[in-house]
């Protein structure tokens, strides 16, 4: 996979989790990562160690949800590295869980804000230098949930939806533009998000014990891959890192 050295990448949602291992690994991998987060300590943090295991990493605090901080990370990759090649959009976040007759409007909109229209709107920064640069790579984070309701889960799986309707939009509106555009599940991943998804106690994911949960440096495995041109056939699908034939493509004994 050296393939990725001299490659700049953007991950959000960097500060914990998958997003951070995932920056790890890519770094591993010979890219150049910028970590970002609405917590820019915790996302510089997680660069710092990224730098003293000997990988190139910066970090910057922004909130996929305010349009014009996300401009300003892209500005900001761009004038450090001189290119940017790959996103990984990442940012999520579960809250509110209630079922929809309960939950609270704000937390709802909120929901959607990061999940949905942040997503939207990183890509809507990257894609047309992308474009103009002659073609890039985006890897939206997405979720079995966007396939299915679950209990309690109404504004994640509406965001997680509309997420896998905005890959399949780009990769129908770009067949020659050298855009590669992947929605990834990775599954039950052991984090933070997990945590909370356990404590409210709600549908069947909250009794999955930690143990049987995926370890963060699978789907951060699967990330490095799709950056890679041996994942150029699977350009515009929607991933299922449970999915036995894409697994199979992944050295997940390595991570």
């Amino acid at each position: 996979m050296s393939n990725l050295i001299g490659k700049v990448i953007i991950v959000t949602g960097a500060s914990r989790g998958i997003g951070a291992a995932a920056a790890a690994a890519l770094a591993k991998q010979g890219a150049t990562v910028m970590l970002t987060a609405r917590d820019g300590k915790l996302a510089g943090d997680v660069a710092q160690s990224i730098v003293a295991a000997g990988g190139v990493a910066s970090a910057r605090a922004c909130d996929v949800s305010d349009y014009k901080a996300v401009e300003g990370l892209v500005a900001e990759t761009i004038g450090r590295f001189g290119r940017l090649d790959v996103l990984v959009n990442n940012a999520g976040v579960i809250d509110p869980i209630a079922r929809v007759a309960d939950s609270d409007p704000a937390a709802w909109a909120r929901n959607i804000d990061i999940n949905l229209n942040g997503a939207y709107y990183v890509l809507r920064a990257v894609l047309p230098g992308m474009i103009a640069a002659g073609g890039g790579t985006i890897i939206n984070v997405s979720s079995g949930a966007a396939i299915r309701p679950l209990e309690g889960w109404s504004a994640y799986c509406t965001g997680k939806a509309g997420l896998h309707m905005l890959t399949r939009a780009v990769a129908l509106e770009n067949p020659d533009n050298g855009i590669r555009i992947f929605g990834f599940q990775p599954g039950t991943t052991d984090t933070d998000m997990q945590v909370i998804i356990r404590a409210s106690g709600v549908n069947p994911v909250s009794q999955i014990p930690r143990e049987n949960l995926t370890p963060v440096a699978h789907p951060a495995a699967a990330i490095v891959y799709l950056c890679t041109s041996a994942a150029d056939d699977l350009n515009g699908q929607e991933l299922n890192l449970r999915e036995e034939t894409f697994k199979a493509r992944l050295n997940l004994d390595a991570a």
